[in-house]
């Protein structure tokens, strides 16, 4: 029997890299830990002020009062969607699918101009992050310090600093689950009735669902949700080129890698800029090294250039070996910023916010539905005339009681019976049952198309709507 040795392929687990803060290469593994690096710079003093301004905008908005109602309300129960005076009701929804038009080639167009902008500066996902590993950092200490802890007993001390990071994490959640679903109810009374426990029960069951998702996406998952739930991290692809900007590392400068003496000549020693001081993976939130090439994780925050800059700065060499570049410059051609897919993404954009402003510009301030009697036709009243019977249902999509005046065109001589002068409430629907009534002499056919009329004063102006209707009469 052959006594050779059968070669076999080791597979133990890689231990613990500290320069890359992660275990093992496996950095598509989501129980891989990243502990970000806290990095001040340009970028990240641009970021911080972004997230800021998305996260006021987001907790104020529902508590602007405009003409003593919530300025944004949108009330899914009695179907209306009050913003700043006016009520939108879903036979407006267009208004809506135009909306995300503008958003989603507005995403285009940015992605294929700057990359992933939107997830590095705007996303709330990253927004939230950024507001929690901020509570870690003060409440723990460190990236380094916490690894170590980590990988220590857990002490009466460091069991109080996590415990108060928690509550700290919990506490913002909370907040952020309150304003959520202070978009959709009263924010006041949600506020008042939650911190009471007199909130009803889906109340109470939405700010604790989004709670605790606030509190698992930003506290735990964190980039586990952009690498592997995002689904624009995954067709972000289809929109960038070799001309958008994106986060890059200039090989041909930084490269070979290596520690040296500030006072060392590093073409003498045969190196490039890059130290491999490793700043830039420690403080991505990702956890990528940007040297490796372009990345679907990486989110454009600029972290790992404010990591280099500051590297370069202390070394004494010039700046953005790590910046924002386009393949192309990197490769020594010159960057396209006017091409067919920018420009293209640009033109529909442009096109879809005009079809949405003229929706918004030609919106009525009220609505009408005219409903026939199906079960009569029409019948000859006491006065030999012929009737026919409708509901009108009549809409005021403002927030203040609205006056309108009803008339009929296109019949002769006609007999309104009902009200033709009716109050509505701000947003609400009024049914109005009226008759019309003509001299069968005077109908030249059988079925006679007519309009009926809404009018309302504003001010100077009148608004009126129109909405046909048909009158049948005898059959001859």
């Amino acid at each position: 029997m052959s006594q050779e040795r059968i070669n076999i392929k080791d597979i133990t687990p890689k231990e613990f890299n500290p320069k890359t803060h992660k275990g093992g290469d496996d950095r598509f593994n989501p129980s891989n830990r990243i502990y970000v690096r806290a990095m001040k710079g340009a970028y990240q003093q641009l970021r911080q002020r972004m997230g800021w301004l998305m996260m006021g905008l987001f907790l104020a908005l529902p508590w602007i009062t405009y003409n003593g109602r919530q300025g944004i309300l949108l009330d899914i129960g009695r179907q209306q969607f009050n913003i700043f005076g006016t009520t939108f009701w879903p036979q407006d929804l267009t208004l809506l699918a135009s909306l995300f038009m503008v958003a989603a080639f507005g995403l285009f167009f940015i992605t294929t101009f700057l990359g992933r902008v939107w997830c590095g500066y705007m996303c709330p996902q990253t927004v939230w992050t950024f507001i929690f590993i901020w509570f870690e950092e003060k409440l723990e200490g460190p990236a380094n310090k916490r690894r170590t802890q980590d990988g220590k007993p857990l002490t009466r001390a460091l069991l109080v600093r996590k415990t108060l990071k928690h509550i700290a994490w919990l506490a913002v959640a909370l907040i952020s689950g309150l304003t959520f679903v202070g978009y959709f109810l009263p924010i006041r009374e949600l506020f008042a009735d939650f911190f009471t426990f007199n909130a009803s029960f889906l109340a109470g069951f939405w700010v604790l669902f989004f709670t605790f998702c606030t509190y698992g996406n930003a506290g735990w998952m964190r980039s586990i949700v952009c690498i592997h739930m995002c689904p624009y991290a995954r067709f972000q692809s289809a929109m960038f080129d070799k001309d958008t900007y994106i986060v890059g590392y200039d090989v041909a400068r930084g490269e070979n890698r290596g520690p040296r003496s500030r006072k060392k000549d590093p073409k003498e020693l045969g190196l490039g800029d890059c130290i491999d001081c490793n700043l830039c993976v420690q403080v991505c939130p990702t956890g990528i090294d940007i040297r490796d090439g372009l990345q679907y994780e990486c989110i454009n925050c600029g972290a790992c250039v404010d990591a280099c800059n500051q590297t370069m700065d202390k070394m004494g060499y010039p700046r953005d070996l790590i910046s924002y570049t386009t393949e192309h410059k990197l490769e020594g051609h010159q960057t396209r910023v006017m091409r067919p897919k920018l420009i293209g993404y640009g033109v529909v954009m442009l096109a879809m916010f005009g079809l949405m402003a003229y929706l918004i510009a030609t919106v009525q301030p009220m609505g009408l539905d005219v409903i026939r009697d199906r079960n009569q036709l029409f019948r000859i009243n006491t006065e030999g005339l012929v009737e026919n019977t409708y509901t009108l249902k009549i809409l005021n999509k403002t927030q203040q009681n609205a006056t309108y005046t009803l008339s009929v065109e296109g019949l002769k001589d006609v007999e309104w019976y009902g009200p033709k002068q009716v109050n509505v409430e701000a947003g609400e629907i009024f049914s109005l049952p009226i008759s019309l009534g003509v001299d069968p002499y005077e109908l030249a056919r059988p079925i006679v198309d007519i309009r009926f009329v809404m009018e309302q004063q504003d001010g100077d102006d009148v608004n009126r709507l129109i909405t046909d209707s048909r009158f049948i009469g005898e059959l001859r």
